[in-house]
């Protein structure tokens, strides 16, 4: 055997990132390689935060230290050795680029090629690509120049230029354009000095509302409503004005400029959901007149293919625009209709061919931005990579879960390394190896306890292979519903005119294949009706936040510690007073390095507990409030029920978070820690304790593993024995399973779905016929 064709597994030896005790491992290349375990396992800590980190930190280190400085700082993995790494690509769920010009065609090659075709066969020629581009405005210019001559001399000349580009005038490539209602922005019977605004960011001694207030140009003590109308004009639209502030000179503008450049030029995903539901109430959107809201200008919507604008190409649902593609016959444009024809096969093989290439990619969810991603690997040449995915079929119906087997297959036989994190055991039994993480959560997991196949797994004395086989049944006795949210002849997106009655006062699913309309049907529920919904929307906070913060925990506990001790709240605060000054209560120093990478070391003034030591000097019950950062949430819940440490409000919080399968994360753990299915059921248990009577829950399986779904049903009767009323909008099986009611969509998706397919019981359900019922009647069979 040639040495080479010795290196044939990658091993680690040693790893102890997060709650790893120090995990050895061998897996083999390439194979398909499924990592499995309860949530909180170490799953996602030996596969991306071990393995991916260590292969992305040698790459980057291949480059010279000037092209370093512009790529992440990615520190060592907590091993002691690593061998036989290749080259990783981490195809994972998080949101593609919420960007407003970022559509599902720019996010892959499919809007290069097809403004390529366009240039090359469209009628009239009217330029290059990038005339069909909404990214590339128009530019013109002209000008003298100079322009050298034989024998040294030069000559001025006149000379003028224009760059045609595909980008909407009005509108500006975005395809929409607003109105700000200005009742939102201010209240005008109020001067300035009085706090007129109503804009997030807009306080009365900040920064912004000074600027108005000492410009110059207006009356601060008069009422908004009684300005002139030059006032008025400078107030509202007034732009660039250079004005003196607090002696230096600044650039004034008007508030809605201000608000535009500040709120609108943003992407509403990406917003904080204050900053979201002020430009929800302040700003109304509608589709561009001007270009209909194709984003494009006006000779990119004249030159046409077929009839049809590239605009209107890109609005077509992918699998009918295969279609379009494959009957264009022309022998200047055969290599780019090939290679359109098998990027869009491509969507349609991975299930998203009810997509558009207009689509907003910020509006994708987290599984149908993860199998965009996946479409740009499936054609490449490339081998011997190491592919990983994370929970690859999140989102995805029974039915589509047998295709993105044969997808992970397909990357594996091209010489591939596929590692997946992934609970499903559909996913599991196409595994060539398994690797078990547990046996629990937290400091209570990171041990590898089983390695081996499928077969071998059902047989060990594991949860996952105790679980492996579990088949729920179906519910013998279903609640009544207590009224109905009514919804009548719903046209959004795909909606084809749909009347349904959701029941209240019971658990009801609503479900169906992927882009069959489940979430254009929540989106139709009226708005006054107090609905609590809890989607799979990224959390937003910063390296500071952590589960104590988001849950708003602290503030229970910052008094107790308070009133226990004699001091001020603001003590026990990492964001405040009590911080270390070293690191401002991060408990980290971070160091700029220029062009090398980002350092992160612990602190060593405060050991990485983030207070001074005088505030450690003051405790509850024992314990120091770093002590508290460094609990779990079920050795935090047994602290403050008893004794001198009793704070009530704070065990509801923990009571919640225990109720969600949380128990076992740290209280101090960076969110950005958590995984997708923590993440999601740590904004649950937030919402738990809520008013709103309706609870409204997108997959709040995502994460789970096998044996937690059965907490989850536990959880989801209890909301509803509470007097709630829970609508979930869920693919699996055991949930369905579980239901008093299920509406399914369908029976396609895109343009093929949009209908209800099927309403009643679980049990009616499975003989109904429908794709559905197929996969449920098969699931509860075994």
């Amino acid at each position: 055997m040639h040495p080479a064709d010795a290196h044939d597994s990658i091993r680690v030896l040693g790893a102890r990132e997060n709650n790893l005790k120090s995990v050895d491992v061998e897996l083999p290349k390439r194979r398909l390689t499924v990592f499995t375990g309860v949530s909180g396992s170490g799953k996602s800590s030996l596969v991306f935060d071990t393995i991916a980190a260590e292969s992305q930190r040698m790459i980057n280190e291949t480059y010279p230290a000037f092209v370093q400085g512009f790529m992440p700082g990615l520190a060592r993995p907590d091993v002691d050795r690593m061998e036989g790494l290749t080259t990783a690509i981490i195809v994972g769920q998080d949101r593609m680029g919420a960007n407003q010009r970022s559509t599902v065609g720019t996010a892959t090659d499919a809007n290069a090629l097809l403004r390529k075709l366009f240039s090359e066969i469209a009628t009239p020629h009217i330029g290059s690509p990038n005339a069909y581009s909404f990214n590339v405005p128009s530019v013109t210019g002209s000008g003298m120049i100079k322009v050298e001559k034989g024998g040294g001399a030069t000559q001025k000349e006149h000379k003028e230029f224009h760059v045609l580009g595909g980008m909407c005038p009005r509108c500006e490539g975005i395809g929409q354009v607003s109105d700000l209602d200005l009742g939102e922005l201010f209240d005008e019977t109020k001067s300035l000095n009085e706090g007129p605004f109503k804009i997030p960011g807009y306080n009365a001694d900040g920064w912004n509302v000074r600027m108005f207030s000492q410009s110059g140009l207006f009356d601060p003590d008069k009422p908004i409503k009684d300005y002139s109308p030059r006032e008025m004009e400078n107030f509202l639209h007034r732009e660039n004005a250079k004005i003196k502030f607090n002696g230096i000179n600044i650039t004034f503008n008007g508030i809605i400029p201000s608000v535009r450049k500040s709120f609108l030029s943003k992407d509403r995903e990406a917003m904080q959901p204050h900053v979201r539901a002020f430009v929800d109430r302040a700003v109304t959107f509608q589709s561009c007149p001007e270009c209909g809201g194709t984003r494009l200008a006006p000779e990119a919507r004249s030159s046409t293919i077929g009839g049809l604008h590239i605009g209107e190409v890109c609005d077509l649902q992918i699998t009918d625009l295969l279609e379009w593609v494959r009957g264009i016959d022309d022998a200047r444009v055969q290599p780019l209709v090939r290679g359109l024809t098998e990027l869009l096969e491509a969507f349609v093989e991975i299930g998203l061919g009810y997509l558009s290439l207009s689509r907003p990619a910020g509006t994708l969810s987290g599984g149908e931005a993860q199998r965009t991603k996946m479409i740009r690997h499936l054609g490449s040449s490339l081998t011997d990579v190491t592919y990983i995915f994370d929970e690859p079929t999140a989102g995805l119906h029974p039915a589509d879960v047998e295709r993105m087997n044969v997808l992970l297959g397909q990357l594996r036989d091209k010489g591939n390394t596929v590692l997946v994190v992934e609970h499903k055991p559909e996913v599991i039994a196409v595994a060539d190896h398994v690797v078990d993480l547990g046996p629990r959560a937290g400091s209570g997991g990171g041990r590898i306890v089983f390695e081996g196949t499928v077969d071998e797994l059902r047989q060990a004395d594991t949860l996952t292979g105790l679980h492996f086989d579990d088949r729920a049944r179906l519910k013998e006795v279903v609640r009544k519903s207590k009224g109905a949210i009514e919804v009548r002849g719903a046209k959004l997106h795909n909606l084809q005119g749909v009347d349904v009655d959701v029941p209240l006062g019971c658990l009801a699913v609503l479900t169906g294949v992927a882009g069959s309309g489940k979430s254009s049907l929540v989106d139709c529920f009226p708005r006054d009706l107090g609905i609590v919904h809890v989607d799979q929307s990224p959390i937003k906070g910063s390296r500071r936040s952590n589960p104590a913060t988001y849950t708003s925990l602290l503030d229970p506990v910052r008094k107790a510690f308070a009133k226990a001790n004699g001091v001020k709240p603001a003590l026990f605060s990492a964001n405040s007073e009590g911080a270390c000054p070293s690191c401002k209560g991060n408990g980290v120093i971070i160091t700029e390095l220029g062009f090398m990478s980002t350092v992160t070391t612990g602190c060593l003034d405060c050991g990485g507990r983030r207070f001074q030591d005088e505030v450690l000097a003051h405790t509850l019950g024992g314990r120091s409030i770093a002590d508290i950062y460094e609990m779990s949430v079920d050795d935090a819940l047994r602290f403050f029920s008893e004794g001198e440490s009793r704070v009530p409000a704070a065990c509801k919080i923990l009571q919640a978070l225990v109720d969600v399968g949380l128990g076992y994360i740290t209280l101090g753990q960076g969110l950005d820690s958590l995984s997708g299915g923590e993440r999601q059921r740590l904004k649950l248990a937030t919402h738990m304790a809520e008013k709103g009577g309706i609870l409204v829950l997108d997959e709040p399986t995502t994460g789970l593993h096998l044996a937690d779904v059965d907490q989850l049903l536990g959880l989801l009767d209890q909301l509803v024995d509470k007097g709630k009323s829970v609508i979930v909008v869920e693919h699996h099986q055991a949930v369905m399973a579980h239901a008093d009611w299920i509406i399914d969509m369908g029976p396609g998706a895109g343009h093929d779905g949009g209908r209800v397919v099927f309403e009643g019981t679980p049990s009616e359900l499975i003989v109904s016929g429908t794709v559905t019922g197929e996969h449920l009647a098969r699931y509860v069979q075994g």
